[in-house]
């Protein structure tokens, strides 16, 4: 027994060195910074914390203060924030996890800390309705807090660095999830303020959680052609170094190499390899001015000399510095060809304009003292700082119902890449890339957007869906006759086009939707019955929509008509078949026989109850493949990274980890998410489509059907080739086993002589 508490006691002892370690190396760090020190006061965080969390520990094992100093070495070192930021990361968890509340740290460390707090603070109940997402809400809240006080979101992306970089003790379900959501929302927004190594950090992070077969594959590929790129990187920076050399300019290169997340993205969306990729490598130039004033002019002074020396690409130039990107990002880029016949891109920046782009809005906020002494923070561009937040809060103000839709808006806003846009007076307005006419509208006025007939871009007349492209010169055209179509919807792009149009249709719909409920309600009295939720749900899926409003205003509008079958299905009279929307893609058998015809397997849809583990993974095999649902936005097949999703009707859906549907899932309903896993043994055939394209000539089609009937064994199931100018597409539709099958059909078909383009659509 002595023994024991002798060990308990060196494990404590071991222990507060390890906390106070790590407090003095964040102490150290802030005094080594610019902001004034108020060491007593983070000190008295520090200790408030530390008892408030005592005895508590994460997953890994380590005492749980470990995990708020964590984050404030990250706010501080990281992001360059000062004394409220630090002390808000120590006590960012203290309220939620303990008894202490938001009034207890305001009246000890003050109603700034205490604000910051709250915001960062998970809250309870719902906005959203009875499918609300406990992460939307959460986000909802941040940004919120975050209109008021930029530090609340940014403490919270040091909070979730830390959580990524501490991911591994999680299980998968809850990796997926948290990965998921980092890659999807905040990964993002951190590009959004600016802060690049954090969002590529978090990017790589996620990727590696996610597919860690593709991540360490990659990384391994990086290691390997490293000697190749700084053979590469020294033969073509030699002639630029000496060139500055001769202008007298202080400088430094740096390599740029694209990260494993960026390469990955690039291979899905190109569809190609690893080695087809040739701007992995890129060059930073950056200096130090002569005149702070003249630090543009200095930058095309460079780009002018290395131009001289190789030549430029005359479509890649992009100028950064009169027109900076939001988040502050100044920098000139420029592609060039190498003597190797490679294009390289360079990006010429000065020591000021770097800093901004690895720490965004952090490297240029200065401080000062307001009137109760406590610190206050202020940016040389707060006007775009604050064009930013006042999105968020137009969003806000209208918010979704959905919590999915609200997502989206966010994301599809606020982290969007931008272009310029002039008015007729020449006015420069900042527009998100995908834009239309008709969002150019609702960003002048709403009364303008919602009287649009079109629209002038370059003094040619355009329809209202038409996409603006940088440089675009816009004249709105209006009509007070004109009002709000529903078809709009389907084409603007931004927040507040989308919010002010379902606003204004949403008004318009009860009263439609009120008429709808009255036809229900005398229905149902006819036959005895009131309504309820229940009776709701069930006509929702026999008439297959999927929100009650819908069902409602489909009733108003004369668009469904009930009858006696309606009540057959309510009563369960009938039994309803499955839906249309779910295409369950059911395997093929081995035998050619039943090749053509689908034959399912299992006992039956999974249903999830609440006894279920959803720690343990969904192991998906010969015999249980038919339990889960297999969904058309991505048809996983084996070999693919998939990830389970509980359905509201406690089904399970599988996904391809990288489907745009799943990370929404992830970002929304992560509590939801479950790891699956493959166990089959080539039993089964699953029908995949290929798109190839090429240069036509004779006898393709026959090179096409030796390589995959007679070298492959594969069975065909449809060709389709046209031809045009000597260019041919096609896609062939297929019968495989899984992913490396696959993979290797696509590398078989690329060997074919005068094929070009070979993609995997399903």
């Amino acid at each position: 027994m002595p023994d024991l508490d002798k060990n308990d006691k060196t494990r404590e002892l071991e222990e507060d060195k390890l906390v106070n370690d790590a407090f003095q190396h964040l102490l150290d760090t802030y005094l080594n910074s610019r902001h004034r020190k108020k060491v007593d006061l983070i000190t008295k965080a520090f200790n408030f914390a530390r008892q408030a969390h005592k005895g508590v520990r994460r997953l890994s094992g380590e005492p749980y203060i470990m995990h708020p100093i964590s984050v404030a070495q990250i706010a501080c070192e990281e992001m360059g924030l000062g004394s409220t930021s630090i002390c808000s990361a120590l006590l960012h968890d203290v309220v939620e996890d303990t008894d202490y509340t938001v009034e207890d740290i305001s009246n000890i460390f003050g109603s700034k800390i205490a604000q910051i707090v709250d915001g960062l603070t998970k809250i309870s109940g719902g906005i959203f309705g009875e499918q609300a997402s406990g992460q939307a809400e959460n986000f909802k809240k941040l940004l919120l807090t975050m209109s008021d006080d930029i530090r609340v979101i940014l403490i919270k992306i040091c909070d979730r660095l830390h959580n990524m970089r501490t991911l591994d003790s999680q299980p998968h379900n809850k990796q997926y999830k948290i990965a998921g959501e980092t890659l999807y929302i905040y990964a993002p927004l951190a590009n959004r303020l600016g802060l690049n190594k954090i969002k590529t950090e978090l990017e790589n992070l996620s990727f590696k959680f996610e597919h860690p077969e593709e991540y360490d594959k990659i990384s391994r590929k990086l290691t390997l052609s490293e000697e190749q790129r700084k053979k590469l990187f020294d033969n073509f920076t030699a002639p630029i170094k000496k060139t500055l050399d001769s202008m007298g300019i202080t400088y430094e290169i740096k390599a740029r190499v694209k990260s494993p997340y960026s390469i990955w993205s690039k291979m899905q969306n190109k569809h190609v390899s690893f080695e087809e990729i040739y701007d992995i490598l890129a060059v930073r130039i950056i200096f130090t001015p002569k005149e702070r004033d003249k630090e543009i002019q200095e930058c095309f002074n460079i780009y002018v000399a290395i131009s001289k020396i190789y030549q430029s690409h005359p479509d890649r130039l992009r100028d950064w510095l009169n027109h900076p990107k939001t988040n502050g990002y100044q920098a000139l880029h420029v592609t060039l060809m190498s003597k190797q016949g490679r294009w390289i891109e360079v990006q010429i920046r000065s020591d000021h304009m770097d800093e901004i782009a690895e720490q965004g809005f952090a490297a240029h906020w200065k401080y000062k003292e307001g009137d109760n002494g406590e610190e206050t923070e202020f940016t040389e561009d707060e006007g775009e700082l604050n064009d930013w937040l006042r999105t968020i809060k137009e969003i806000l103000d209208d918010p979704q119902p959905d919590a999915m839709d609200f997502l989206d808006a966010i994301k599809l806003n606020l982290f969007a890449s931008e272009i310029f846009v002039f008015t007729p007076k020449g006015e420069i307005k900042t527009m998100p890339a995908g834009c239309t006419a008709l969002d150019f509208a609702f960003q002048i006025h709403t009364f303008i957007g919602s009287h649009c007939i079109g629209a002038k871009v370059n003094h040619k007349l355009v329809p209202l869906s038409h996409r603006l492209q940088s440089g675009d010169q816009v004249e709105i055209l209006t009509s007070k006759s004109q009002h709000v179509h529903p078809e709009w919807i389907n084409f603007v792009f931004t927040a507040k086009a989308k919010g002010k149009i379902q606003g204004i249709l949403r008004k318009e719909s009860r009263e439609i939707q009120k008429q709808g409920e009255t036809i229900l309600v005398e229905w149902l009295k006819k036959h005895d019955m009131e309504l309820t939720t229940s009776i709701l749900d069930k006509l929702c899926d026999i008439h297959e929509i999927q929100k009650h409003e819908n069902l409602l205003f489909a009733l108003g509008k004369k668009n469904i008509m009930l009858n006696d079958k309606d009540i057959d299905e309510i009563l369960g009279k009938t039994k309803k078949q499955s839906k249309k929307g779910w295409r369950k893609f059911v395997p093929f058998v081995k035998s050619q026989e039943e090749k053509e015809q689908a034959v399912p397997v299992g006992r039956g849809l999974l249903t999830v109850g609440k006894g279920f583990n959803k720690k343990v993974p969904c192991i998906i095999t010969e015999e249980t493949l038919g339990m889960y649902i297999i969904r058309d936005c991505c048809h996983p097949i084996p070999g693919d990274d998939i990830l389970g999703y509980i359905d509201n009707k406690n089904h399970v859906e599988l996904h391809k980890r990288k489907c745009p549907v799943a990370n929404r899932l992830k970002s929304s309903f992560g509590n939801r998410i479950l790891d699956a896993k493959w166990e089959m043994h080539n039993q089964l055939y699953f029908d995949a489509i290929i798109e190839i394209s090429g240069i036509d000539r004779k006898g393709i089609l026959h090179d096409l059907a030796d390589v995959l009937s007679d070298q492959l064994d594969l069975s065909i199931r449809k060709i389709t080739i046209t031809s045009n100018d000597g260019i041919f597409e096609g896609s062939l539709e297929i019968y495989v086993h899984d992913r490396t099958e696959m993979n290797s059909v696509i590398e078989r078909l690329k060997k074919i002589k005068d094929i070009q383009e070979v993609k995997h659509i399903i």
